[in-house]
């Protein structure tokens, strides 16, 4: 009877080879990780640019529905609102009632959305948590939710744009047929308003211009604009990309080129140095 032929252990792992395999493992998960990241800002710059789409629609329909006339961007006067809250393109701000109502927005029935996490109104580049919401502070944080786009009230509907109508509210509400260069007029776009270097922006849902208007004919730079690009990879020399919705409908990405960021902490600055064409085209007609 022949004897089977001894069987051979097991080869078992050196310390060397051990560490060997580790390191090829680390160096494609280095490799692979960036990667991954880079494919989910896509995507979040992909929906970013899909929500937009949404507002400019309904933006169009708004006006469409009012005559003609874009909507404004708010109504805070009693004699639009009474006694109640202020009324927004994106909701009600609950200054008398304490709670934001996104219902009462201008483009409320033109959304089949609610304000709030993975909403039309947040870019998802700039989710809840990564800003401080710019609403009434009564409110409790979490139920602050406004919205990270900001609209062109500047440009579109000067006498109702908090903050700015004083100075701007002579000149004219804007209908759709008054628009020129729709292509590159923005109507929408990802905002965001810089705060100290090292602390979180707050949100905002105006989108402000680069220069703005002294009265007279005369503009001043802006020190504060709210364009945010937010979107695309971080790190020296890597400048971003702001996503906007234009007046014809259109959304798209802009890259940004040298100076249009002024405030690098945040990504913060404007499309182009000047007002037109993407903000106010006629700014230098203004008196």
């Amino acid at each position: 009877m022949r004897a089977n032929p001894p069987v051979a252990a097991p080869h078992a792992f050196t310390l060397v080879e051990l560490l060997i395999s580790i390191s090829i493992i680390a160096a494609l998960i280095g490799i692979l990780v960036p990667t991954l990241g880079a494919a989910r800002e896509s995507a979040r710059a992909v929906a970013c640019l899909s929500n937009q789409k949404q507002l400019i629609t309904g933006w169009t329909l708004y006006a469409h529905d009012h005559a003609d006339r874009v909507m404004p961007l708010a109504y805070t006067e009693s004699s639009d609102i009474g006694s109640g809250d202020g009324l927004f393109w994106w909701g009600s701000d609950g200054s008398t009632t304490g709670s934001i109502d996104h219902s009462a927005g201008f483009l409320a029935p033109y959304l089949d959305a609610t304000l709030g996490a993975r909403s039309v109104f947040e870019c998802p580049t700039q989710p809840m948590g990564t800003y401080v919401p710019q609403a009434n502070p009564l409110i409790p944080e979490e139920r602050r939710f406004t919205s990270t786009y900001g609209y062109n009230g500047y440009y579109l509907s000067p006498g109702k744009t908090p903050g700015w109508c004083a100075t701007i509210e002579d000149q004219p509400w804007k209908r759709l047929s008054d628009l020129d260069r729709t292509t590159d007029l923005l109507v929408f776009g990802d905002t965001l308003l810089p705060t100290s270097p090292h602390r979180p922006g707050r949100s905002t849902a105006l989108l402000d211009p680069p220069m703005l208007y002294q009265g007279d004919g005369q503009w001043a730079v802006n020190d504060h604009p709210t364009t945010s690009f937010r979107h695309g990879a971080r790190g020296p020399g890597l400048s971003g990309v702001a996503n906007s919705a234009a007046a014809d409908g259109s959304a798209r990405a802009h890259a940004a080129q040298p100076g249009w960021i002024t405030h690098r902490s945040h990504r913060v600055g404007s499309i182009g140095a000047t007002n037109d064409p993407a903000y106010v085209p006629d700014w230098k007609q203004w008196r």
